[in-house]
């Protein structure tokens, strides 16, 4: 549907797990007394361990509304959405990881992984002989497909991230499916502070200060409202022009010169007949007069953290944020 795209892929599931930490117990003792209780930062330690152990059987749902029921830690995983596969190497799973699919490229060590074709429609026979415990997919396979691929008895979990939070949640649902649960919070942490930083950064930005932003993935397409990368937008204190509508749609060029974006951000590693996607949107009739192409700031980003919703969609995030106010992240 969306050509010259592969980096639109990816991750995580519908599934919100809250890993609670317990509060630690009383440990007051009288004094002159022996107690067997231990400090109360002891306690708070030891269960904080205990609640970062997933318990077996473990049922979660995934984002089609399936259930999946895990007597044990998967041993043998197949990942058939970049997006997916980066959050499952990011919580260490290297040695469960068994396949991957042919656009899968990081980290490098997903390169030498058995591929498993597209994101879209993979290898049938080649999941099968993985013999995998479970196959993770990710927001460019539809349900129909996962559905097919279920009628060959393929246990494929799929998620469908719509915001951070749903990347983060979906992180935190793997560590609890694989044991990786300590990983997995490390992870969500550094992310969430991601997060905060630019926020922070950002908060002072007057509502009629906002700069409107236009996005552009692939020759012609953006995205509206309902989607992540919107919300990068309006987490880095942007207004995307293209909110109006909702989801991946083809641009209307006169409403783009209409809306006269201040900042242009495009997917850097789109090439289509030898130009360069800034190339092909400068050269649009009446794209000149746009205040973003007259003032230079047209702007190309790492495509895969612009459009995978994984661990790095928040850093992702910071360098929207970076090309939308330069000056507030010198």
């Amino acid at each position: 549907m969306i050509k010259n795209w592969k980096a639109l892929s990816s991750l995580l599931s519908a599934a919100m797990l809250a890993l609670a930490l317990a509060g630690c117990g009383n440990a007051a003792t009288k004094e002159g007394t022996g107690s067997s209780q231990q400090p109360a930062q002891e306690q708070a330690q030891e269960q904080t361990q205990t609640d970062l152990k997933t318990q077996y059987p473990l049922t979660v749902t995934d984002a089609t509304g399936e259930s999946f029921t895990f007597e044990k830690a998967p041993t043998k995983i197949v990942s058939v959405s970049p997006a997916e596969t980066e959050s499952l190497f990011a919580l260490g799973l290297d040695n469960e990881i068994v396949g991957v699919s042919d656009y899968d490229d990081y980290p490098e060590a997903a390169k030498s992984k058995t591929k498993m074709g597209g994101i879209t429609k993979p290898n049938e026979e080649s999941i099968i002989a993985a013999d995998a415990d479970i196959v993770f997919t990710g927001i460019s396979m539809s349900e129909d497909a996962v559905k097919k691929l279920r009628e060959l008895g393929i246990t494929i979990f799929k998620t469908d991230p719509k915001s951070i939070d749903d990347v983060i949640n979906n992180i935190e649902t793997f560590g609890k499916i694989t044991d990786h649960q300590e990983q997995a919070q490390k992870l969500v942490t550094q992310m969430k502070q991601d997060v905060t930083d630019v926020t922070e950064a950002v908060k002072a930005v007057k509502p009629e200060e906002k700069k409107k932003v236009y996005v552009e993935f692939s020759p012609g397409w953006t995205v509206g409202k309902g989607e992540f990368m919107d919300e990068l937008i309006t987490v880095a204190g942007g207004t995307n022009i293209a909110a109006d509508k909702e989801g991946w749609y083809e641009i209307n060029e006169e409403n783009v010169i209409a809306s006269n974006p201040d900042v242009i951000l495009y997917a850097n590693d789109v090439v289509e007949d030898s130009k360069t996607l800034d190339q092909i949107i400068k050269a649009r009739s009446g794209w000149d007069q746009i205040t973003a192409v007259k003032n230079n700031a047209v702007i190309g980003l790492d495509a895969n953290l612009l459009s995978r919703p994984g661990p790095r969609v928040t850093q992702g995030l910071k360098e929207v944020a970076k090309a939308i106010y330069p000056d507030l992240f010198k």
